[in-house]
């Protein structure tokens, strides 16, 4: 009688294994290793110049003039993007891994409509004809709750509100179905109301679209309401990952605290998820 085969963990959407990012010298990630599963949230915390948002752009290989990957490896589905030439990484972005940014202000064009940025992440990727682009993007601004879309899509981004902007972005970021959301900090720009409606909204089009997604946050308060688990960085390193609730109750490493104790609410407040048991 033959033993049964091990069963083997699924590969994880995102791997980023002993990542180094680098300006000259200077290391702005010094050897960053997570993963992030299928449907899975992982927040990636920390304060500004902690290296979150050059992790962000190294997995997009969008990494500002004068810098580059030292070493490790960006495997997306075992596959690593490190090794993609630069019209294949082309293809990757916005259909596999989208990015929403920090300010919608700067990530939209000013010079173009709504619905024509819309309707262009749609036919740059394959994922309707012109023709039809124009309905696409209409559904796509009723989906992240814009009123009136078919009016909205011929409005410019200078007409429309700070949360109205961050909702059109993440209606590009959906619009081809990625699997892999990475949200660069998409509440810091906003008032604290709007805030709470754009977390709630991303938490909703995870569960829509079976998104699994990284949310860079310097605030715990943020994770603690939207990701299952945690990794915590400092001066370019990870220095503690675990599960929200686990991070939440006993967080051992000393900046971990520091963190928490600016934002004392933040321990009593569990995941949204009930993802945050991994």
């Amino acid at each position: 009688m033959t033993d049964p085969p091990l069963s083997r963990p699924p590969t994880p959407v995102l791997a980023v294994e002993h990542l180094t990012a680098a300006f000259g010298q200077a290391r702005v990630i010094d050897d960053v290793s997570f993963e992030i599963g299928e449907g899975e949230t992982l927040g990636l915390v920390g304060e500004s110049g902690s290296g979150k948002s050059m992790t962000a752009l190294s997995i997009m290989r969008l990494l500002p003039t004068g810098g580059r990957i030292a070493g490790g490896r960006l495997l997306y589905r075992g596959r690593d993007l490190l090794s993609l030439g630069e019209e294949e990484m082309r293809r990757v972005r916005g259909a596999d891994i989208a990015l929403i940014f920090q300010e919608p202000a700067s990530a939209l064009n000013p010079v173009f409509t709504i619905g024509d940025q819309i309707a262009e992440a749609l036919t740059v990727h394959g994922r309707a004809t012109p023709r039809d682009a124009r309905d696409r993007a209409v559904e796509l601004l009723r989906a992240v709750r814009v009123a009136d879309p078919e009016s909205r899509i011929a409005d410019y981004p200078h007409q429309l509100s700070g949360g109205q902007r961050q909702r059109v972005t993440i209606a590009i970021a959906i619009a081809c179905r990625p699997s892999l959301l990475i949200a660069d900090e998409p509440t810091t720009a906003l008032d604290v109301t709007i805030q709470a409606q754009i977390l709630d909204l991303l938490r909703e089009m995870r569960s829509a679209f079976k998104l699994s997604m990284l949310l860079i946050t310097h605030d715990f308060g943020v994770v603690a309401g939207t990701a299952d688990r945690v990794a915590v960085m400092r001066a370019g390193r990870i220095v503690e990952t675990g599960p929200v609730r686990q991070i939440l109750r006993a967080p051992q490493h000393p900046y971990t605290r520091e963190l928490l104790d600016a934002i004392p609410a933040a321990r009593a407040q569990p995941p949204a998820s009930s993802h945050g048991a991994r």
